[in-house]
């Protein structure tokens, strides 16, 4: 197993290398630039401008930019904003707690809510309950994130008064200055409009995922062994069925693990969450561009160690894989 994981961090290594160089290009290529957007003022003259992309080494090749910031992330330094002159590391620190805040709630509800739904609408096969479930299922998955915001905040924020439509806690209300009670019902009100966005598009997904897998195992003639036997439906669905038909609902925690610092950008951009996604929003209008690469390398990095937690999982999930 320890010859495993040093091959797949090896692998993961130059896939972070082929990411971030990518990356890099496609940002280059984007028109325009921060240089520009900030030589837009008025005040600023043609001069300003190029002086401004030379101070920053926007003007030289972009190789030798490349390897400038390659150079500092080996050193483990994401530099500085362009924007706000902050360090990179510090602005992403400040934020990152919100993100997975919002991000972990959102995927313990989607999991703790998805896999009964699915197990139960493959038990239960052409049921009016497995009609409904895939019905609102195609229907999460039809529905885009910013579209269904929008109607929460249409028919939902401004309807119902308590509901806050932006941010992430009244002013004030802060923890160890005011009594948990308190503190914990201001922030779940917060939490409702987002959560309600996050865990409906999550749930159509997994929902058809876990239904689709239990629908693969159930049929299979180990199962049909089981119920030969005289076992129980409850023993034959939770101790036979339910373990193997887990192995693809691994490999999507995986994909989730990754989400939790990027996989909410427009839903933290529509409410005015103060995350990593909101400030990565930012950055790519202003073309702060260490901003956006430092975003794009943490998640990349995060989604390596996500699918490579998952393979690890599989052994725990199924004994019968073997490394």
């Amino acid at each position: 197993m320890g010859r495993y994981i040093m091959g797949r961090l090896v692998q993961s290594l130059f896939l972070l290398i082929g990411v971030s160089m990518l990356t890099f290009a496609i940002i280059q290529m984007a028109p325009g630039g921060f240089a520009q957007m900030v030589g837009e003022n008025p005040d600023a003259t043609a001069e300003d401008t190029a002086r401004l992309t030379a101070l920053w080494g926007l003007d030289d090749p972009i190789h030798v930019q490349y390897l400038r910031w390659a150079a500092q992330m080996v050193q483990g330094n994401f530099g500085n904003s362009l924007a706000q002159g902050r360090p990179i590391a510090q602005m992403i620190g400040e934020r990152l707690p919100a993100t997975i805040f919002l991000n972990i709630i959102g995927l313990l509800l989607i999991y703790v809510i998805a896999l009964p739904i699915g197990i139960y609408s493959a038990v239960k096969q052409y049921s009016k309950f497995d009609h409904t479930m895939t019905f609102l299922a195609f229907l999460g998955q039809a529905m885009p994130a910013f579209f269904f915001a929008m109607l929460l905040i249409y028919y939902v924020g401004m309807q119902v008064e308590g509901i806050p439509l932006a941010g992430m806690a009244t002013i004030g209300v802060e923890w160890g200055e005011v009594p948990f009670m308190t503190w914990l019902a201001d922030r779940s009100r917060y939490l409702i409009m987002p959560l309600s966005v996050i865990v409906f598009g999550g749930l159509a997904g997994l929902v058809r995922f876990m239904r689709a897998s239990m629908l693969d195992v159930i049929h299979q003639d180990y199962v049909r062994t089981a119920r030969a036997k005289g076992l129980s439906e409850r023993v034959v669905v939770f101790k036979h069925t339910v373990r193997n038909a887990l192995l693809p609902i691994v490999t999507s925690l995986g994909f989730a693990f990754s989400g939790l610092l990027g996989g909410s950008v427009v839903i933290e951009s529509i409410f005015a969450w103060p995350g990593v996604g909101l400030l990565a929003i930012q950055a790519i209008f202003t073309r702060d561009y260490p901003v956006i690469m430092a975003f794009n390398l943490i998640g990349s990095i995060m989604l390596v160690i996500g699918m490579l937690v998952a393979d690890i999982l599989y052994v725990v999930v199924d004994p019968r894989i073997k490394y």
